[in-house]
């Protein structure tokens, strides 16, 4: 007996995005006996870990078809195709088109199906044609992820994404909107904006409109909307109508993931990142002095090339001066194709020591956040687990919770863990 196709996700939240996206455009296609891969380049283990994805794939599914996408697969289509596991190799263009996934145009012709990812310029084109179809179908959970914006111009020199995406290029806002209105209108209480360099949105577009100006555009002919949340975000790009609608507009979350990578300015100028630590610092304290309840994530890579103790000591240190509960941990792992890879790289023992200091310095700060939080109440949305995210991301655990997508008052009495206590109010 035939079995619907099944998609495998590794990586980002846009890749989870676009996964959603192929998962509606094989069940339109009525693809069988095969499973989608698809892949993530961000760092050497992330490609280790998809190569092992499809060799698992295929000794738990002896028959099924095995195609390999995403942005590891983009990079090196050749290195997957020659695994004797793979049956066709697609890119990250071809993955988002649905005429793609008819079985004959799918499993037919060339075993490597990958153009050119700097030549593409169009976004989510798989909202541009049949409007949110591939949407309505997909998305199971409480929150809806859209993509505006895709590829990046920017070049810091631990990162090979932007040969995985290709070069920046936007949504028009009039089409965000109407796909916002569509997600509302099905239920969503929660909408996140995401891209590969989402504060690059509408540099590509005519008049070169800031990130801000979608952002005021969703929040005002979106009314019903209740939450409007960023991923994650470049700290040297937030522009003023962006820092106003997050500090003035309720219906904007008061949370920023930000692109941090470290925090002490010699290894930022190495990274060729365009932010000082001082930058940081200052922009975080600019937006809690404007909303006190904001509060932050960020991305910091431990070990990097070069990096001394008392260079991670400013990266561990920027963890307790910004206040960053939500903190993602990298390993430095260099990453053939970028300029940091031939830089002399610190120890490997001196970097799983490092990234460990640095988890143990989030946790701290986490705690100390989710305590802070004890008496007050905020509004949270429920999802599949019975636990609640509240605006500013802390998660919150109630009795008898409230059913999966549905926004509810608590207030918080005791933390436990990483998760706040409460009771519905």
């Amino acid at each position: 007996m035939s079995k619907d196709a099944q998609i495998i996700t590794l990586g980002c939240r846009l890749n989870a995005y676009e996964s959603d996206v192929m998962a509606s455009h094989a069940r339109d296609a009525e693809l069988k006996d095969a499973i989608i891969i698809n892949t993530c380049a961000v760092t050497n283990e992330a490609v280790r870990g998809s190569r092992y994805a499809v060799r698992k794939a295929k000794k738990d599914n002896p028959g099924a078809s095995i195609i390999v996408t995403g942005c590891a697969a983009q990079i090196d289509p050749k290195a997957f195709a020659d695994m004797p596991e793979v049956d066709r190799v697609i890119g990250n263009a071809e993955k988002m088109l649905a005429a793609n996934f008819e079985p004959e145009t799918l499993l037919g012709g060339a075993p490597i199906k990958v153009n050119d990812i700097m030549a593409v310029r169009e976004t989510a084109p798989q909202l541009i044609s049949g409007g949110n179809r591939a949407l309505e179908k997909s998305q199971p959970r409480t929150r809806a992820f859209l993509q505006v914006q895709n590829g990046c111009d920017h070049r810091c020199t631990f990162c090979i994404i932007p040969y995985g995406r290709g070069r920046a290029r936007s949504t028009p806002a009039g089409e965000v909107v109407a796909h916002v209105k569509s997600l509302v209108a099905q239920g969503y209480k929660e909408v996140v904006l995401t891209g590969v360099d989402l504060s690059s949105w509408g540099g590509d577009l005519p008049g070169t409109p800031p990130l801000g100006d979608l952002v005021r555009r969703v929040l005002k002919l979106v009314p019903d909307l209740p939450r409007l949340r960023l991923s994650s975000i470049d700290p040297a790009e937030i522009d003023d109508a962006l820092f106003e609608a997050l500090t003035t507009n309720p219906r904007m979350t008061p949370y920023l993931h930000l692109s941090l990578q470290a925090g002490d300015n010699m290894i930022l100028k190495r990274m060729a990142r365009r932010h000082s630590r001082e930058d940081a610092i200052a922009l975080c304290a600019r937006l809690k002095a404007a909303r006190p309840d904001f509060t932050f994530g960020a991305d910091i890579i431990a070990g990097f090339p070069t990096e001394t103790a008392e260079m991670f000591d400013n990266s561990r240190a920027i963890i307790s001066d910004i206040g960053i509960p939500w903190l993602h941990v990298f390993p430095y792992s260099a990453r053939e194709g970028t300029p940091a890879a031939k830089i002399p790289p610190v120890d490997g023992n001196i970097i799983k020591a490092r990234a460990r200091i640095l988890r143990e310095e989030g946790e701290r700060v986490k705690a100390a956040h989710i305590t802070s939080r004890i008496g007050q109440k905020g509004e949270a949305l429920f999802e599949e687990t019975g636990l609640g995210r509240l605006a500013d991301f802390t998660l919150v655990k109630v009795d008898n919770p409230p059913k999966a997508g549905s926004l509810a008052f608590v207030e918080i009495t005791a933390i436990d863990g990483d998760t706040a206590l409460g009771h519905l109010v």
